[in-house]
């Protein structure tokens, strides 16, 4: 089993995200036969009805994640969350899932995106560049 500090977190829905602040988070790939991770985000007490509803409907969501810090690419998870706890001002929302593979890659992602946005040559190319180095967030489609 392998950790990771989880530096950033946000429930992407069809048509917006959901920035997660973190206080503290965890990703850890179980290594096992399934390919399993399991993500725990430590957060603010307000958010602990929208995750509850999310939990009670049992639904899948998709996760982007960064991992260890931020110049790193997101990575985007199939998830469910598996517990949700309430302390006195924070919650722990445990979600588990697979890591997506499906144009899952940020700098495909990315270029489908600037292309989609019509542009091409040397435009395409030093948005590309530039964009690599901020690393926006980019809409992910749930499949």
């Amino acid at each position: 089993m392998k950790s990771f500090k989880l530096y950033s977190l946000d429930v992407v829905g069809d048509d917006s995200s959901v920035e997660v602040p973190l206080v503290d988070g965890l990703i850890l790939n179980k290594e096992d036969d399934r390919s399993t991770w399991l993500l725990e985000a430590y957060t603010n007490l307000s958010l602990y009805d929208y995750f509850k509803k999310i939990s009670e409907q049992n639904q899948d969501i998709i996760v982007e994640a960064v991992i260890t810090k931020k110049e790193n690419a997101p990575a985007y998870f199939q998830t469910k969350i598996c517990s949700l706890l309430k302390f006195e001002n924070y919650i722990s929302v445990l979600f588990e899932g697979h890591l997506r593979r499906n144009k899952s890659d940020y700098s495909e992602l990315l270029l489908d995106s600037l292309m989609q946005k019509g542009l091409e040559g040397e435009a395409l190319l030093k948005e590309f560049k530039e964009k690599m180095k901020s690393k926006p967030k980019i809409k992910v489609k749930n499949p």
